[in-house]
């Protein structure tokens, strides 16, 4: 099958391969993938210590080609969404039952490939900072794929929501998602913060601890700056802020079916800023690394 691998010797250490069909286990299935998207978790860049020809990809949407042999998950022909740590940027997936969902008819590939780390990631992380109706929240990198998520469902659950962007331009459209306030950094909130979500780290992290309410959260879910956080002795303590890292990931099923359901309703929008065939991968990829996609990225592969 064809496949994107990494390959350490050409510029975006990306370049397209034939590979060895991947051969499903017994609670797998085989699926033919119709779309990828990129994160910028997964993208190869200096230092990256993956061999070449590894097959990169956490998101893929795809028809079922062949049923798991234990007879549990989804049928042949039956359309789902799958996430796991590798894979993806191939023409077939092997992937475990429990980290897909079947697709509702109304979601086409290319939004449902948009949804599971970013959604994931999003759903997870304001689910373990137990948002309620009236909490202030505050999204970092709010325009990139993991924020525009987190903006919405924070929203669909009740929050004042605080989408902070690297620029007013990058903030257009997070209003129409749900954002109440669009700010470009720490000093323009006016209101302590119940939680942040942070995908950015570095010195709007630092900046945004001293605008948390007593007892507030701090989730980190990414630290796209590439800067130290200066965390002042005892800022922590004094405030009583509890700081959480996690990585979403594993028995994934149920949440992806959540997330789909979301978009096949209307309440949940897919924001895709960038669809193209994935021979341009590469050029994909180096705009997200450049900051010059607002959403997602996606991938068609055929």
């Amino acid at each position: 099958m064809r496949a994107l691998v990494v390959d350490h010797s050409v510029p975006g250490q990306l370049s397209p391969a034939t590979v060895p069909d991947p051969v499903p286990g017994p609670d797998e299935v085989l699926v033919r993938v119709a779309a990828t998207s990129l994160n910028y978790g997964e993208l190869p860049k200096p230092g990256d210590d993956r061999p070449d020809g590894t097959v990169p990809g956490w998101d893929a949407a795809g028809v079922v080609e062949q049923a798991a042999a234990s007879g549990r998950g989804p049928k042949p022909g039956d359309r789902v969404v799958t996430w796991a740590w590798d894979g993806g940027w191939a023409e077939l997936r092997a992937v475990n039952v429990d980290e897909l969902a079947v697709l509702p008819d109304s979601v086409d590939f290319v939004r449902a490939a948009s949804l599971p780390v970013a959604g994931l990631t999003a759903l997870r992380a304001l689910r373990r900072a137990e948002v309620r109706p009236g909490h202030r929240v505050a999204v970092t990198g709010a325009s990139g794929g993991v924020g525009s998520f987190a903006v919405q469902l924070a929203k669909l659950a009740g929050a004042e929501v605080y989408a902070l962007v690297g620029s007013h331009a990058r903030g257009e459209g997070l209003a129409e998602l749900g954002a109440d306030h669009i700010v470009t950094g720490p000093e323009e909130i006016g209101a302590p913060l119940d939680i942040v979500l942070d995908n950015v780290g570095g010195p709007l992290l630092a900046g945004l601890l001293g605008h948390i309410a007593p007892g507030g959260v701090v989730i980190s879910i990414g630290a796209t700056s590439n800067e130290p956080t200066p965390i002042q002795p005892y800022q922590l303590i004094r405030g009583r802020i509890t700081l959480i890292g996690i990585q979403a990931g594993g028995d994934t099923g149920a949440d992806l079916g959540h997330l789909a359901a979301l978009v096949a309703d209307g309440r949940l929008q897919a924001r895709v800023d960038r669809v193209s065939d994935w021979e341009t991968a590469t050029e994909a990829a180096a705009a997200l690394l450049d900051r010059r996609i607002r959403g997602k990225a996606v991938l068609t592969i055929g």
